[in-house]
């Protein structure tokens, strides 16, 4: 009996050494982080703009979230739209149907050929809230002070003059007045709005450029077409202001449309869709959470001070 005991009480010791020498050995362990937060920076274009639709469409169909939204002239049309909870398959119908004379009329003025005052009524029309404190996603709208030449972006308040001032392409349109001041394209300012998507609280920033050139690919057409093409030169030297905020760039090839292709909306979405699924792969890195590895190494049980006892001689 005394044997057996001793037999089993050797066994039992050598188990709880094994035990403890893989307790003490370092061991790596993998915790999954928080999501990354995503913005979108929607740049300016006029019409050509239709194509942040299909980009939109993309991270729609393939579950990419965004957190956040920033919009410059019609980026801020197309941003203000969906964060107010339109999906891209109602912006669709909308880009169809919508022509120039829907949101601008001709007038005569020292400060531009025509007036986006018809704005107010279609947006009126189209946005699903009034505010910016309503909207389902957080929304920048860029505009530029027509004095001072400040950039400025809108995050309160009503939402409908901003938006309008961010389209107010000098030149064309007339200013928009906002208080006492008095406001212009947020191109002028912010090409692509992604600075205030960082600030905005974003994480990951995707930032679509529409193509400099806004003249056909025969030159200009008239007047329109040669302040277009002089502002989108000048804005090409402006890329360091947003550059180094974007990490995923989106270039639809918007070459060969005009400024004021209304009826291409289709192609202009579908180029939008091109671009946004050749970047899927970048697009899914931003939305994967970084896993952080931690290593523990336990310290090493202390020797048990139980000795093996030699079996008594038979």
């Amino acid at each position: 009996m005394g044997a057996w005991s001793m037999g089993a009480l050797a066994r039992w010791s050598r188990s709880f050494r094994a035990f403890t020498r893989e307790f003490g050995r370092s061991t790596s362990t993998a915790i999954p982080s928080v999501r990354p937060r995503i913005g979108i920076a929607l740049g300016g274009g006029f019409a050509r703009g239709l194509a942040h639709i299909g980009v939109l469409k993309v991270l729609e169909q393939e579950n990419i979230p965004v957190d956040f939204v920033a919009g410059t002239s019609v980026g801020s049309i197309i941003g203000a739209a969906y964060c107010s909870g339109m999906d891209t398959r109602e912006l669709e119908e909308v880009a169809r149907l919508v022509r120039f004379k829907d949101f601008a009329r001709w007038t005569i003025s020292r400060y531009g050929f025509a007036s986006n005052d018809r704005m107010a009524v279609f947006l009126g029309k189209l946005l699903k809230c009034g505010t910016f404190e309503e909207l389902r996603i957080p929304l920048a709208v860029a505009a530029t002070d027509f004095v001072s030449g400040e950039g400025m972006m809108f995050r309160s308040g009503d939402l409908v003059d901003p938006v309008r001032a961010s389209c107010a392409y000098p030149g064309m349109f007339l200013p928009v007045e906002i208080g006492e001041r008095q406001y212009v394209d947020g191109m002028l300012s912010y090409p692509v709005p992604a600075q205030a998507l960082r600030k905005m609280g974003a994480d990951r920033v995707i930032s679509v450029h529409l193509s400099p050139s806004w003249g056909n690919l025969q030159g200009p057409r008239h007047i329109f077409d040669v302040i277009g093409q002089c502002f989108s030169i000048a804005q090409e030297s402006m890329c360091d202001g947003w550059h180094p905020h974007t990490d995923v760039k989106i270039e639809p090839d918007v070459r060969g449309f005009s400024y004021d292709c209304f009826d291409r909306a289709a192609e202009l979405i579908q180029v939008g869709e091109t671009a946004a699924r050749a970047l899927l792969p970048q697009i899914r890195q931003l939305v994967t959470p970084p896993v952080t590895v931690t290593e523990t190494s336990a310290r090493r049980a202390p020797k048990t001070g139980i000795a093996r006892t030699p079996a008594p001689a038979s």
